[in-house]
C-alpha cells in the first residue's frame, strides 16, 4: 500500500520531497519483502557511499544531476535519466549538485 501521498489527487512527483541543507533526505512510499519505493532528495556534495543491495534497484532522476557509480563505472544522470543498479554489485550515488530521485527496488 502506498503511503504519504494523497488520493486521486494530481501532483507534481518531484515536490514530494524536498531538499534540505547538507543532508540526504529520503521518504518511503511503499515497502514490504518484494518492493521499496523511495523518494530521494540529495543536498550538493552528499553521497551514500559504496554498498550493495539483495535486489535491482532502478533510478529515475527527477530534479538536477546525479552521479551513479556501478562496479567501478562513473554514470552521469539528468532530469529524467534512469539506470538500473543490478543486485549484488557495488554501487554508490553521489550529488554533484542538487537532485532528486526516485528509487524502486524488486526483492
Amino acid at each position: 500500500m502506498l503511503k504519504n501521498f494523497k488520493p486521486s489527487e494530481v501532483l507534481s512527483f518531484a515536490d514530494q520531497i524536498q531538499y534540505q541543507d547538507g543532508q540526504v533526505v529520503s521518504k518511503t512510499l511503499a515497502q514490504d519483502a518484494h518492493h521499496s519505493l523511495t523518494l530521494f532528495a540529495f543536498e550538493k556534495g552528499e553521497e551514500i557511499s559504496t554498498h550493495a543491495s539483495s535486489g535491482d534497484a532502478l533510478v529515475l532522476v527527477l530534479d538536477g544531476q546525479g552521479k551513479i557509480i556501478i562496479d567501478g563505472k562513473t554514470n552521469i544522470l539528468n532530469q529524467g535519466d534512469s539506470i538500473l543498479m543490478p543486485h549484488d554489485l557495488p554501487h554508490a550515488v553521489y550529488a554533484p549538485e542538487r537532485f532528486k530521485m526516485f528509487l524502486v527496488v524488486s526483492f
